[in-house]
């Protein structure tokens, strides 16, 4: 299996993502604070069933630690890659160019959680800290943050506690809604249609059982955005209204969690249209947790919408530095690929866009700008084959509704996708 890498640096090229990982392979360079990975817990029930319940409670540390400002904390979706897979620690600090990396594993039985805890110097080897949490179901909350905390304390005591501190709010008093919101997460990461319409399901059931749970009405909102993404959409007009009315809710309940922010926030801008409030809650999401991949993913592609090319091709890269090895890179590159588009350079266009389409092939934006690429380079053929690949994931794609694949504000943007889709054969 040939793999690629991307180092996203002051050096970096759009072209160096499309080359093997001999000529790329170098260390990535340390951060000026202190970085950590938190790699999945091994589950140790004996249930398959309850992976989701392991991924997301480390998913919970992950949002503990992050909302520190004085750590870098390498994304879910990158140390997820070494999921099942026998662990080098100290090639996992190379490869996610961090300090530190905890691992552990969680056993649930009955009503009963036992969580151990490890955290490893990446560059030596050696065990900094360890421990083992027991607990009730009913006192996970809780537990989540005397690991958080103890992982904090073992790194620095300087650390600001009072931003760890907001990460010990409970998300919702009912963990048979929680439970559901975790199995909405998993269905949501498969990336099919019938796992996406599970996951609206079972965000519409959390939500139902705790109304108060505003992280449920996010991640439904975020559902829509995925639906219409990835070509899914049935009727536009109604499913832009539930997404308003999920995202509107999830923000009244709760203006202070930066994912449910973030959530939100790209729902209103990427469904809704209502790009400027949609960057605004994006903007709040990351001065509150600057280590959210997505909030600085969906922050760049509203600047990208809102005409800043230079700020979005920004965020876009301290995405793809806070997650190296994230499997939803493809969102990033695709947002580099059409800043880079738009700014004339369709060669590096392309290679974000190739690269996007190596990570998710079925991503109707990314099979979109790279038949532009092709088109406006003159390769009208490439261009053709690679639009037909899109019309076959989503045959509903017209010119005339361009606007709705991405509300840009900048009509020579939408002119220049205009006459690029033309020469690549997307129907008016």
């Amino acid at each position: 299996m040939r793999v690629w890498r991307a180092r996203i640096g002051p050096s970096f090229s759009p072209a160096m993502l499309t080359k093997p990982p001999t000529e790329t392979a170098q260390p990535l360079a340390l951060p000026d604070k202190p970085s950590i990975a938190v790699l999945p817990f091994e589950n140790m029930s004996g249930d398959p069933e309850q992976e989701y319940f392991a991924d997301g409670m480390v998913e919970d540390i992950i949002t503990g630690l992050s909302r520190s400002r004085s750590l870098f904390v390498i994304a879910r979706h990158s140390t997820f890659t070494y999921k099942g897979k026998a662990i080098d620690i100290k090639q996992v600090g190379r490869e996610l160019g961090v300090r530190y990396v905890l691992e552990g594993s969680v056993r649930k039985a009955g009503n009963r959680v036992r969580i151990t805890g490890q955290l490893v110097d990446a560059a030596t080897g050696n065990h900094i800290w360890a421990d083992r949490y027991d607990s009730t179901l009913e006192d996970m909350f809780d537990l989540q943050d005397r690991v958080t905390s103890s992982v904090i304390g073992a790194i620095s005591p300087q650390l600001e506690r009072a931003e760890i501190e907001r990460a010990q709010r409970k998300p919702t008093e009912s963990l048979q809604a929680y439970d559901y919101y975790l199995r909405a997460y998993a269905s949501f990461y498969k990336f099919t249609r019938e796992a996406h319409l599970e996951a609206l399901k079972l965000t519409g059931i959390a939500s139902g059982i705790d109304p108060e749970f505003a992280a449920a009405y996010a991640l439904g909102a975020r559902c829509y955005m995925q639906r219409k993404a990835f070509g899914w959409s049935t009727d536009a007009a109604q499913e832009r209204i539930e997404a308003r009315r999920l995202a509107r809710r999830a923000i009244e309940l709760d203006t202070d969690d930066p994912s449910v922010l973030a959530m939100a926030g790209h729902a209103l801008a990427y469904v809704v249209g209502e790009v400027e409030e949609g960057a605004a809650l994006l903007t709040r999401a990351i001065n509150l947790d600057p280590n959210l991949v997505i909030a600085r993913q969906w922050s760049g592609f509203t600047q990208l919408w809102l005409g800043n090319v230079d700020a979005a091709i920004e965020q876009f890269k301290i995405a793809l530095r806070l997650s190296p090895l994230d499997p939803r890179s493809f969102n990033a590159l695709t947002g580099l690929a059409y800043a880079h588009f738009y700014a004339g350079r369709s060669e590096d266009a392309s290679s974000c866009a190739a690269a996007a389409i190596r990570l998710q092939s079925k991503f109707v934006p990314a099979q979109l700008i790279l038949a532009a690429c092709h088109a406006i380079s003159g390769r009208v053929q490439e261009a053709r084959e690679v639009c037909a690949r899109a019309m076959q994931l989503d045959p509903t794609l017209r010119i005339s509704g361009i606007k709705d694949w991405g509300p840009n504000r900048r009509p020579e943007d939408i002119e220049k996708l205009a006459q690029a889709f033309r020469i690549a054969g997307v129907p008016e």
